[in-house]
């Protein structure tokens, strides 16, 4: 009979420890979203983390496994000039330049420049928003003049 009882005992045991990792876990990312922390998925467009872990897990691996980056940033981590320019898609020595435009701020951390991350992400809405409103204007205009769906003349000369 002493088997069973260890069985029923460890099974137990188990139980409490998956109840315990699973209180830790919901405090940890209760006090993420206290952070205001973003989770960064498709195209790079920041959003409010889940409501719930369990819906927080389900949207990051579901992003996942559908072949998606997904990132978690703190809207007060620090960037290096690499890591913002690599996230912003563009070169380095091209951040440089609108960081000595003052087009977004910077700090210095003894010889290094250093981004906040919630200046980045409102640098890449206000750019994403501007491209988009160009490129509705364009679409407008050519729609107004009845080109939008017409081919240029070098494209037909090859069939």
């Amino acid at each position: 009979m002493r088997p069973a009882a260890d069985s029923v005992s460890a099974k137990v045991a188990t139980s409490t420890v998956k109840e315990k990792i699973g209180h830790e876990l919901s405090d940890l990312y209760v006090r993420l979203r206290r952070t205001n922390a973003k989770l960064l998925g498709r195209n790079c467009k920041a959003e409010a983390l889940p409501a719930t872990l369990s819906a927080f897990l389900h949207k990051l691996l579901s992003d996942l496994k559908d072949g998606h980056s997904a990132t978690i940033l703190q809207s007060n981590a620090a960037l290096t000039t690499v890591e913002a320019s690599m996230f912003l898609g563009m070169s380095r020595q091209f951040l440089i330049g609108l960081l000595e435009k003052n087009e977004i701020p910077c700090h210095m951390v003894g010889t290094h420049r250093r981004l906040y991350a919630r200046d980045v992400l409102a640098y890449k809405a206000k750019r994403d928003s501007a491209r988009s409103k160009t490129l509705d204007d364009l679409a407008r205009r050519e729609s107004e003049q009845g080109t939008y769906d017409k081919v240029p003349d070098d494209l037909n000369s090859g069939q």
